[in-house]
């Protein structure tokens, strides 16, 4: 198989790459480290507030509330979904797809090759983050987390990222127009989030399980380890999405 597109696709987005990887990393091992002087402060937060966020005193639980439950997801969000938009929708505005389906290369195996290229992207993040977490495990305080419980809810941040990706790769694929699928992502990654903090309160817990969010960080893998059934879940979702755009890509004219 040909993985010339794949290979590219990487080659040139090799500095921005490093770049997300490098800052994910900071940003997440910054917050981490403020853990020793927010231990105590938890206990001010209003009760709700900390039910919904699942917050307590535990390095788990504050890692679960803040570090791992809104910042680095929002960050692998914007990567999964800026990378997938610009895979298929960006290259057909600019006029560049055409003459790239002119070489010997399919439909199909061009926007598999552009995600697979986006999926060793968020692999790269989240291990530059899993060995952030542990050179300040020790100096943070974090030791009750285990390296593997680290790794387990990183590897479900790549899961989280990939299948936001494939979302927004694959509605490119299907519409052409990345201000759709930038605007489409967008409102798709604000609902789960919101549904998924919110569920509790409502008295809806079921409306959780509609949300990725559930499935990345709700069976607490900082607490746990890995949880096997939500990584899949993830997975077969991002597969799902992404066979769907294809499918109308291999259909329509291209713009």
């Amino acid at each position: 198989m040909n993985t010339a597109v794949f290979t590219k696709s990487l080659t040139d987005s090799r500095r921005a790459l490093a770049g997300w990887a490098l800052g994910t990393a900071a940003v997440g091992m910054t917050y981490a480290s403020t853990y020793p002087s927010q231990r105590d402060n938890t206990a001010s937060l209003p009760e709700a507030l900390r039910e919904a966020l699942h917050i307590d005193a535990t390095a788990a639980g504050y890692l679960h509330a803040s570090v791992f439950g809104v910042i680095l997801p929002l960050l692998a969000m914007i990567y999964g979904v800026s990378t997938g938009s610009r895979a298929l929708a960006g290259d057909e505005e600019s006029g560049r797809l055409d003459l790239l389906l002119a070489h010997p290369v399919t439909r199909t195996s061009l926007a598999l090759q552009r995600f697979c290229a986006l999926t060793v992207g968020a692999g790269a993040i989240s291990l530059l983050v899993w060995l952030a977490m542990l050179a300040i495990r020790d100096s943070a305080g974090l030791t009750s987390v285990t390296p593997a419980e680290f790794l387990a809810q990183c590897v479900n941040l790549a899961l989280l990222a990939i299948a936001f990706g494939a979302l927004a790769l694959g509605l490119g694929a299907a519409v052409g127009r990345r201000t759709v699928v930038l605007a489409t992502t967008a409102t798709v990654g604000m609902l789960s989030y919101t549904s998924y903090a919110l569920a509790g309160q409502i008295g809806a817990d079921w409306l959780a399980y509609a949300s990725p969010f559930h499935y990345y960080i709700g069976g607490e893998p900082l607490k746990n380890g890995f949880q096997w059934g939500d990584g899949a879940v993830l997975a077969v979702t991002a597969v799902a999405v992404l066979a769907v755009g294809v499918v109308r890509f291999n259909r329509r004219d291209v713009g």
